[in-house]
């Protein structure tokens, strides 16, 4: 194929992001979000929200690692950010999927959007730092929307959600203290998170 064709049988593959449905509702809560929702919705944060970065960050390349961080699941699936079980062999399915995936790719942007997907998976830069606390921060917001009902199906644990943030502050503690004073601590209040963790 040639590099053009190549390209585009990636742009059809990375479609089917569209039909990955997560467990988090949109703010309407008539309905799950997608993965391809959940990418654009971490883009349009990360631009706006890049100014609280604790380190300098280049924005579009952390914009770019929010819009591909996903795409693996077109083969792995959606992981459940509190499931303890599926997280096993997560990290497994998703390099599979990657290889293949970004293998659609010429070399050069395979290259390129591979060690992207790997930074993020290995949250050690600025870019990755950030975009991952994106990641994070968004299911929060969007269960304060809609009134912890994806917390309330699945019988999530302060603890949990503490650790799954836990260096949420660390990459920006302005972001983080909005977080858990108007996300976190009015659902632990409300019975939407349990609190597992009373003083």
């Amino acid at each position: 194929m040639s590099r053009l064709e190549e390209q585009f049988e990636f742009i059809k593959e990375i479609d089917k992001e569209k039909a990955i449905i997560r467990q988090n509702y949109i703010t309407a809560a008539d309905r799950r979000e997608t993965d391809s929702d959940h990418a654009w919705h971490l883009a349009m944060m990360t631009i706006l929200l890049s100014e609280y970065s604790a380190e300098p960050i280049d924005v579009l390349k952390t914009v770019t690692m929010v819009l591909i961080h996903d795409i693996v699941e077109i083969d792995a699936g959606d992981t459940y950010a509190y499931d303890e079980k599926a997280a096993v062999d997560q990290h497994e399915r998703e390099r599979l999927a990657a290889e293949r995936i970004f293998g659609l790719l010429p070399g050069d942007q395979c290259a390129k959007f591979r060690a992207l997907w790997e930074e993020f998976e290995a949250r050690e830069t600025p870019e990755a730092k950030f975009a991952r606390t994106m990641d994070h921060i968004q299911p929060l917001m969007l269960n304060d929307a809609t009134d912890g009902r994806a917390w309330r199906e699945h019988g999530v644990r302060l603890s949990s959600v503490l650790k799954r943030n836990t260096d949420t502050g660390e990459v920006s503690e302005e972001l983080w203290d909005y977080a858990k004073a108007n996300f976190i601590e009015p659902n632990v209040k409300n019975g939407n998170i349990i609190d597992d963790i009373k003083n």
